[in-house]
């Protein structure tokens, strides 16, 4: 998710992606838009894993809460965030996936954002309708790498089970089920629309019309960014 001003006023795109439910196509355009606009992207997840792998102070702190079976802090994960922005792939900016997923977690991202000078400069909104999600979400293909997704009815790999790229296999992750699913859409709905709204407020979404193929969503990215 990003903010136009950020982007004139120095020339990083910031942009937050999260704004969407499971299966609205984040993971298929992220990939596109860091190649793209040569961002660094910053999952969340990754993020935290990569921190606690390399026993950095904030991750041995992560490590230390999931060990107890605690969630990972707000607090620890935008400090991991903030060191991800500092490194010399994201000067040129960075797409975050993932993160802020309330609104608590958002102005604790902005008030970090502010301290270095910057903001978002978009948020994409990736709005569809949750009857339409089901059958993406149980045909959805992981290459766990890069990010890549694919869909056995809509975005089939060449060859079944493999990434076209890498020719690595591809993953299905285990929450992509439909139980799971209706779970996943309550939380969403109650904890996460509310944080569009409160970019929207700041002028900086973009209402992305998810329902449709990937190309003509990738179109629209690209518009809403150019």
């Amino acid at each position: 998710m990003n903010i136009v001003e950020g982007r004139l006023l120095s020339g990083r795109p910031r942009i937050l992606n999260g704004g969407g439910p499971p299966g609205s196509g984040k993971g298929t355009q992220s990939p596109m838009i860091k190649d793209e606009y040569c961002l660094c992207h910053l999952a969340t997840g990754d993020m935290l894993r990569a921190a606690v792998a390399a026993k950095t102070p904030l991750g041995v702190k992560a490590k230390e809460a999931m060990d107890k079976g605690e969630l990972v802090s707000d607090e620890l994960v935008v400090g991991i965030i903030d060191e991800a922005m500092k490194k010399p792939s994201c000067q040129k900016g960075f797409i975050l996936d993932g993160f802020p997923r309330t609104v608590g977690q958002a102005q604790m991202l902005d008030e970090m954002l502010e301290k270095q000078g910057v903001k978002i400069d978009k948020v994409l909104d990736f709005a569809i309708d949750d009857s339409i999600l089901e059958e993406r979400i149980t045909g959805r293909w992981i290459h766990p790498a890069s990010g890549r997704s694919y869909h056995t009815k809509f975005a089939p790999p060449k060859v079944p089970g493999v990434d076209d790229v890498t020719g690595e296999p591809l993953i299905q992750r285990k929450d992509d089920t439909a139980a799971v699913l209706k779970s996943r859409l309550e939380a969403f709905h109650k904890q996460t629309e509310p944080v569009i709204d409160y970019y929207w407020k700041k002028g900086v979404v973009a209402k992305l019309h998810a329902e449709k193929s990937p190309k003509e969503v990738t179109e629209e990215v690209q518009k809403v960014l150019s």
